[in-house]
């Protein structure tokens, strides 16, 4: 036998819980209250730019001066991508102390496991636009080598994207992409070089089929591009109709 659960009761103990044990923000370690007080109190909130628009219809770039319409860019008129479009909830800094980037970092390099439900949930919820019109049928998550996979504990982009599948019913499957070789860093090197470092480094599970269908990438920060369109080119190989990129962040520097 199942006890029903008075609403208004359940609302006053998760109240009393969160004013007993109050969350702390992820980046300053300050008290945070309120429903949507998952991941940054609202002074480290306030210094998150979000991606909005006018940006490029291709790429998702947003332009810096704010005004006009969205239009393609001309990096992605010279080299159209592989992927038909690519969409970030925020504007990735490039200042280390900045709350975004602290977080991140602390999520991808500090093994915090636990920011991939909050980061995942900000993710769905402020990319709904370009989400809600989408008609996904399959979520892929950018793989890793099973080296790093086995160093990290945890492959990020399959936490992101498991919060996007729950909030929008779109299945995840995250056998699908398979990473090849080992590749260096993508950080310290140029946009030439990012590209040539990750050619051929993914190929398509021979298990799985994406053929005709329609495919949502996600990775956790999208800089250059490389990655995602060297991902996207293996899936468009492997059939899929037409790869869509979703990523936390968005580098604009």
């Amino acid at each position: 036998m199942q006890l029903a659960v008075n609403p208004r009761l359940s609302e006053r103990i998760d109240w009393l819980f969160d004013w007993l044990y109050p969350p702390r923000c992820r980046a300053c370690r300050g008290r945070i209250f309120g429903p949507d007080a998952e991941c940054f109190c609202a002074s480290c909130r306030a210094h998150v730019q979000l991606v909005g628009h006018p940006l490029c219809q291709v790429c998702g770039r947003p332009y810096p001066d704010g005004s006009g319409d969205d239009h393609t860019c001309g990096v992605c008129l010279d080299r159209p991508p592989r992927f038909v479009a690519a969409r970030a909830w925020a504007c990735y800094p490039r200042e280390d102390d900045h709350p975004l980037r602290l977080v991140v970092q602390k999520f991808k390099y500090s093994r915090k496991v636990s920011l991939g439900k909050p980061l995942g949930r900000l993710l769905a919820l402020g990319c709904e636009e370009f989400l809600a019109g989408l008609n996904a049928d399959l979520i892929v998550p950018v793989p890793l080598y099973p080296k790093r996979l086995r160093w990290r504990g945890f492959n990020q982009s399959l936490l992101l994207g498991r919060e996007v599948s729950r909030a929008y019913g779109i299945p995840m499957d995250p056998f699908v992409l398979l990473r090849r070789r080992e590749t260096a860093a993508q950080t310290q090197l140029a946009e030439d070089e990012r590209r040539r470092n990750v050619r051929g480094a993914f190929e398509l599970n021979a298990e799985r089929s994406v053929k005709g269908k329609c495919v949502l990438l996600i990775d956790d920060v999208y800089t250059s591009g490389a990655t995602v369109n060297e991902c996207s080119r293996t899936l468009k190989q492997g059939g899929a109709k037409a790869v869509y990129v979703l990523t936390l962040a968005r580098a604009v520097y």
